[in-house]
């Protein structure tokens, strides 16, 4: 019998899960796809605020979605994580892993004690003092970690493994596909936005921008002194309006343009730094996801800001789809399932 994982995507406005069977495989099999609302305020910018709230969710999702296994797979990749560059000298993974907390210290905004750190590596070379290996410091603050667990042990599953949001989507998009030159996947959620350059599917560069959808919405409230549903309103409806919007909504087209700029901005820049620092490498597209790039006319700013081709992932990634399940129903969901898909996708369990 095929072994199955879920991975779990908590998000602010609601949880998604998704089932894989045979993870390990050259082309997973998608078991069941399913998605259920999270109350205001239950989770803030990736982080459980409310355990049992989210667990009561979660025991809802498992028993409306039908899914089968316990077996789970977190995502962390909010403002409380940070990724950079690390070389170090060549061992294996466990001495690497081990040798962290005395390297990286300085690096940290909060005392290694208070960190989950891990490496991802990416290349070799020769250093000064031997060969090296070029990767990736992850670290998240661990108190932000325990909580989406403690909401799922809650929920009566087994946590097995917590990846960074940022790989699970390039694994789901990327996975057995080669492209030429490197390839921008950008994510705009509600309270942060991830930057992943990969080169033939492997990530090179990670950066978490801690700004989303949910900045824009907050400014448009706080700024016109209306309801955070007026806002939201105001934000689906205007959108970068390019002209002829009436008189009362000049305000708001206005807000709406000074905060997406500055988000546009900092994405440009973001892979500018990336051409710079890498030898001019060639970037040839971006990926974007997330609900935050839904604002009408953001892909084509984006566009126009990186003079970078923009296109929308394939909403059943690097998966087949069991049989029963509504392929037609997932490629409506825009992408939405693809972090939980790619948490699974990434299980060694």
């Amino acid at each position: 019998m095929a072994t199955s994982v879920v991975g779990i995507d908590i998000g602010s406005a609601a949880v998604r899960a998704v089932e894989v069977s045979d993870s390990g495989k050259a082309k997973p099999t998608l078991v069941r796809f399913h998605e259920v609302v999270l109350p205001e305020g239950a989770v803030s910018r990736g982080e459980v605020v409310e355990p049992n709230t989210v667990a009561a969710a979660i025991k809802q999702l498992w028993a409306s979605g039908g899914f089968k296994s316990k077996n789970v797979v977190l995502g962390m990749g909010n403002h409380r994580v940070l990724a950079r560059d690390l070389t170090v000298p060549k061992a294996s993974m466990k001495l690497i892993r081990e040798a962290l907390p005395f390297q990286v210290q300085d690096m940290l905004p909060v005392p290694v004690g208070d960190a989950l750190l891990d490496f991802y590596p990416i290349s070799e070379s020769e250093g000064g003092n031997g060969p090296q290996i070029n990767g990736l410091l992850i670290a998240a603050v661990k108190e932000a970690v325990l909580g989406n667990v403690l909401a799922a042990e809650l929920a009566g599953l087994t946590p097995v493994e917590v990846d960074l949001i940022p790989f699970a989507l390039t694994r789901a998009i990327g996975r057995g596909v080669n492209t030429e030159g490197a390839v921008v996947q950008i994510d705009v959620g509600a309270g942060t936005t991830s930057v992943v350059i990969s080169i033939a599917g492997v990530p090179q560069f990670v950066r978490l921008i801690p700004t989303g959808g949910d900045d824009l919405t907050q400014a448009l409230s706080v700024r016109l002194a209306v309801a955070a549903e007026e806002a939201k309103e105001l934000k689906v409806r205007l959108g970068l309006s390019p002209t002829g919007a009436p008189p009362e909504d000049h305000a708001a087209v206005t807000i709406i343009r000074e905060v997406t700029t500055e988000l546009l901005n900092s994405l440009r820049n973001t892979v500018n730094y990336f051409v710079n620092t890498r030898n001019h490498q060639t970037v040839t597209r971006i990926i974007l996801t997330g609900g935050g790039s839904q604002l009408v006319g953001f892909s084509d700013a984006l566009g126009e800001m990186t003079r970078l081709p923009i296109v929308a992932p394939e909403s059943t990634g690097s998966a087949e789809l069991a049989r029963g399940v509504d392929a037609s129903a997932l490629k409506q969901t825009k992408g939405a399932f693809l972090v939980a898909l790619g948490l699974a996708l990434g299980s060694k369990a």
